[in-house]
């Protein structure tokens, strides 16, 4: 007789599980992955199997490594990534039932990767040096504050940033964001190159005042009570970004059943409060119950520009020679 198990909402069969393995890519941290992996794991009998890096070193394996791929899963850090090997063709289509109940705001029209959690672009500043009244309503004015000069950090090599510059070229042009990033520059910003958490320790020192940042590393921060706000720009500011991680199957996947069913188990309410609890990340399902030191889901979409995710990679080497050529690369 057959037995069921349940796994996240999914009713999986013991027959020839122990015989089902998964390789995934990953370019989403091990610490805030690694728990939802074994619990699939764990639950089902299919053996998976981890590579960990960054999302630029796992699509340069992917690109070399062609159809004699290993990998049946890439989970990627940011949108950039996913839409480059989605123009490579990388990616198998996905059946249209993964993406029941998953929110579309930032779902791409290829409906090649599945959204798996989203986060907001935003500034984080020490509230007991700054109010709110001292912030710009538009991150385009950020370099207009003077005051602020050398008392601004950001991290240009990291991709979310990256992808905040494409999201900028694509709903400004390559002129404006050439511009905003000259002014920028001439405030003298702190570079912390990837380290998001080193940034927020130097606004905690008063190094710096401001930085340019993720929601949820300030949340994160927060539990250890750093006198750092949150500030979101006026709605549909550029400035908000909102940006996916997501997963997609490898079209050379030899187990495309039991991706499948991992996709699936990303998109589970255990998985995605999870994600929420542990992470801060924004789930892409409803009915998540948030903290209440987050913007609750719906407004914070409204505050995020209007910007289709699969346009975005096809900025980033814009925002990449914008970078290079203002000598911050």
């Amino acid at each position: 007789m057959k037995k069921a198990i349940l796994l996240l909402g999914l009713t999986l069969t013991s027959t020839s599980l122990a015989q089902q393995s998964l390789t995934i890519y990953s370019g989403r941290a091990k610490t805030f992955v690694e728990p939802v992996v074994q619990q699939f794991q764990q639950q089902t009998g299919i053996k998976v199997n981890v590579r960990y890096g960054t999302d630029a070193q796992l699509v340069a394996a992917l690109q070399e490594e062609g159809s004699r791929s290993p990998a049946d899963i890439f989970w990627g850090n940011s949108v950039g990534a996913l839409g480059e090997l989605s123009d490579s063709k990388k990616f198998a289509k996905l059946s249209t039932s993964l993406y029941r109940g998953v929110s579309d705001d930032y779902a791409p029209s290829t409906k090649d990767w599945l959204p798996t959690t989203v986060r907001f672009r935003v500034l984080a500043y020490n509230n007991t040096k700054l109010k709110p009244a001292d912030l710009p309503d538009s991150v385009l004015d950020l370099p207009k504050k003077t005051n602020l000069k050398g008392r601004i950090g950001w991290t240009v090599s990291y991709p979310s940033f990256q992808d905040f510059l494409a999201g900028m070229i694509a709903k400004h042009g390559e002129a404006t964001t050439r511009t905003w990033l000259e002014g920028m520059k001439a405030l003298q910003p702190r570079d912390y190159k990837t380290s998001n958490v080193g940034m927020l320790e130097a606004i905690r020192a008063g190094e710096i005042d401001v930085g340019l940042t993720n929601h949820y590393y300030i949340q994160r921060v927060n539990r250890l009570s750093y006198p750092i706000d949150t500030h979101f720009f006026k709605a549909g500011d550029i400035g908000n970004l909102g940006n996916a991680t997501g997963a997609a199957i490898l079209s050379s996947s030899k187990n495309r059943a039991a991706a499948t069913r991992f996709l699936q188990a990303l998109t589970s309410k255990d998985a995605q409060t999870f994600f929420l609890s542990v992470n801060f990340e924004y789930p892409v399902i409803g009915n998540i119950l948030q903290p209440t030191t987050m913007l609750p889901y719906n407004d914070v979409v409204k505050r995020s520009p209007k910007v289709e995710p699969s346009v975005l990679p096809k900025n980033i080497e814009k925002a990449q020679k914008l970078l290079r050529d203002a000598g911050l690369l």
